[in-house]
């Protein structure tokens, strides 16, 4: 006999997410979704409140970035959704699984003057995910909710967004069905034809480049496989640590950097694996190459892009298309023209060049590299503290540094650590963020007090705007607007109840996260430009 116990729907949600797996949901209650409250702790399921719903949004970026899992957040009708776009279309462009399921109105066209009324709610959230529809009935809330988890396994993944009315949320509601054990299979990545043609074009260049984007996260067999094709290698920002940052081909992830262009210009085959080539990839209009171009990616409309389509593209999945790749040069003896010592030279030449455009970041970077264990998983915000970092430090392993790459919001680091830290309570987690950018969600610094997480969070002050400022000396516009009063920051994490430390030296910075990875709550570490001497 089915189980025909009914409860609210608002319920009977909480129920269905936690038998699809999922553990913890960020958000804040209203009066308007305060059904979907009622079973959360009847589920078993884990709440973080956050502060505002933006930094909820994050959070549950944070936390889907960590666990491959995805991030569910519950929002109140209008503003509640408002607050959480901006997340919303943070982990659409950067390809995260988000899933925020909000409360709306139960009519808007005859009725005028509601709470949190707005024109068209629905389709405000369209405008920043993958898809944002209206469950008017349990059964559909149910197949809604399925239909997203299940794309987030067979599709890329991008947030999605589903609004139930509040009538709906408190009428009762039978159970929803129980989760069927299902198989997906996904695209053939083991073609025998495309594996071949990457194969035997591997084997007749002779400068071939790779570039790896975040699309290739999960494969082991990149090293591997430029070593058997002597290809040098590129990772964009989120390929980084695909591959072995010591791997002598490895040319680093400094696509962006200008002369990058002639480097792919010596090239006579570039593979691209899961990656867009966007402009915030390249800041570029032009890649650079003029040889034959493979793409490899599971999203097909990724692969049509202004000057980048390829000459061949693969639509697949790049873990089981690589691994077969991989297995077809067995055989094959490297003849490439690549040297590392041609590699080095250049990489050291980039770094020169970093050194030069963010004085003394490259130095305070390399010092906190060395003092964090192998597993941190890092979250940077929109600073010159992490653009210079993203392009010097090789990571060991892939998928642990987090960047607001596509959409690129300010405010980003601190809630999406809190999330990441939620994801991994034994493993180490860190905030890098700016002082600007630390105003826009500091009250969130009160859930990681809450929750008593060790987060260490490097708040890099240089006391403005100094990117925008860059940019307007080099647009020939004298910087105004760039320069807003700090507070004392110490002071402010305190007052949170969190602990803060402003190291002057950089020995004593890295003392003081190492420190901090063993508190009992987060720790501010306030840094400066001045602690290079």
């Amino acid at each position: 006999m089915p189980n025909t116990e009914q409860k609210p729907l608002g319920a009977q949600i909480s129920h269905m997410l936690k038998d699809r797996g999922v553990d913890v949901i960020f958000g804040i209650p209203g009066v308007h979704n305060q059904e979907m409250y009622r079973g959360i702790e009847e589920a078993g399921i884990t709440h973080v409140l956050a502060r505002h719903e933006q930094g909820a949004g994050f959070m549950a970026d944070g936390y889907a970035r960590a666990t491959g899992k995805p991030g569910v957040a519950y929002v109140i009708t209008g503003p509640g959704l408002c607050n959480i776009m901006t997340p919303m279309g943070q982990a659409y462009s950067d390809s995260v699984p988000m899933l925020v399921i909000s409360s709306c109105l139960d009519e808007t066209a005859a009725t005028k003057g509601q709470l949190h009324q707005m024109k068209d709610q629905r389709g405000a959230a369209a405008t920043v995910c993958d898809w944002s529809e209206e469950a008017r009935s349990a059964d559909a809330a149910y197949t809604l909710i399925d239909r997203a988890l299940t794309e987030f396994e067979t599709n890329r993944p991008r947030t999605k967004h589903i609004q139930v009315p509040i009538a709906q949320l408190e009428a009762r509601a039978p159970m929803p069905p129980k989760r069927v054990a299902s198989e997906f299979l996904g695209k053939d990545g083991r073609d025998v034809y495309a594996v071949n043609k990457i194969a035997d074009a591997l084997k007749t260049a002779k400068r071939p480049i790779m570039i790896l984007g975040g699309g290739a996260t999960g494969c082991s067999m990149y090293g591997k496989i430029a070593t058997r094709s002597g290809a040098a290698v590129f990772c964009t920002y989120a390929g980084r640590g695909i591959i072995d940052g010591h791997h002598p081909l490895y040319l680093g992830s400094t696509l962006g950097r200008p002369d990058s262009a002639d480097v792919l210009a010596q090239a006579d085959l570039l593979l691209v694996v899961g990656s867009e080539l966007a402009p915030v990839d390249l800041w570029r209009d032009e890649l650079g190459h003029s040889c034959p171009m493979i793409r490899v990616d599971i999203d097909a409309s990724q692969m049509h892009g202004e000057r980048q389509d390829g000459d061949m593209q693969i639509v697949a999945d790049a873990y089981e298309l690589m691994e077969a790749v991989y297995d077809a040069l067995t055989d094959h003896t490297s003849q490439t023209e690549w040297t590392p010592a041609e590699i080095t030279a250049t990489r050291k030449r980039w770094r020169t060049e970093i050194e030069a455009e963010r004085p003394g970041i490259p130095a305070v970077a390399d010092a906190l590299k060395a003092c964090l264990q192998d597993d941190t998983m890092i979250y940077s915000d929109m600073t010159q503290f992490a653009y210079a970092a993203k392009e010097i430090w090789d990571m060991d392993r892939p998928n642990h540094w987090h960047h607001p790459t596509g959409f690129g919001t300010l405010g980003y680091a601190t809630p999406a650590a809190i999330g990441g830290a939620v994801a991994r309570p034994d493993k180490p987690t860190m905030a890098i963020i700016g002082d600007y950018g630390f105003h826009y969600t500091m009250a969130e610094l009160g859930v990681a007090v809450e929750l008593k997480l060790p987060l260490p969070i490097i708040l890099w002050d240089n006391g403005k705007l100094k990117e925008i400022e860059d940019s307007m000396v080099r647009a020939q516009i004298a910087p105004n607007a760039v320069i807003a009063k700090n507070p004392d920051f110490c002071k402010l994490a305190e007052a949170f109840g969190a602990y803060s430390c402003a190291p002057t030296s950089l020995s004593q910075m890295q003392d003081e996260v190492v420190k901090a990875f063993q508190a009992d709550g987060p720790t501010l570490i306030y840094v400066t430009p001045e602690i290079t001497g």
